[in-house]
């Protein structure tokens, strides 16, 4: 009798693997480390795994770039700023050329989005003491951006 407790792992056809990867990358994009980890949940063969997501790269049904751009474009939309979206996207796997080709071809105006964001939490007025600056400044580093984009805001 086979000991069902050991593990959950299968061990699958290739043909699986790209179907459970498609299936995944038809819902969002998903950056290679993210796939590679959801179908290690799956599957048991790492070595099947990695060469179906090289198809999957080589088909450019899967890219990091395209990922990082819609990662971007999320976050952006919840106003992040570009030191926490580039930690971020790190996090997930991405190359930093492919983190820096994705923020670069979305050309954001960090200032407006810090001045956006920061009206949006505050209000317009101005900070009445260095407490409430203080406390927007915090605010607005733990969003990612840096003190250039709002600076001029406190």
């Amino acid at each position: 009798m086979p000991d069902h407790d050991s593990s959950n792992l299968v061990q699958i056809n290739p043909a699986d693997i790209r179907l459970a990867a498609m299936n995944l990358l038809a819902r969002r994009e998903h950056s290679v480390r993210e796939l590679r980890n959801k179908l290690k949940r799956r599957f048991s063969d790492s070595d099947r795994i990695d060469e179906q997501l090289s198809l999957l790269i080589a088909e450019r049904l899967q890219s990091d770039v395209r990922f990082a751009q819609s990662y971007t474009r999320q976050r952006i939309s919840r106003g992040y700023g570009p030191i926490r979206l580039h930690e971020e996207l790190r996090e997930r796997g991405v190359a930093e050329a492919d983190v820096t080709a994705a923020m670069d071809e979305m050309e954001i105006d960090w200032h407006a989005l810090a001045v956006e964001v920061i009206h949006k939490r505050f209000g317009a007025l101005a900070p009445i003491d260095i407490k409430e600056k203080a406390k927007r400044a915090r605010f607005m580093q733990y969003r990612g951006f840096a003190a250039e984009h709002y600076q001029r805001l406190l």
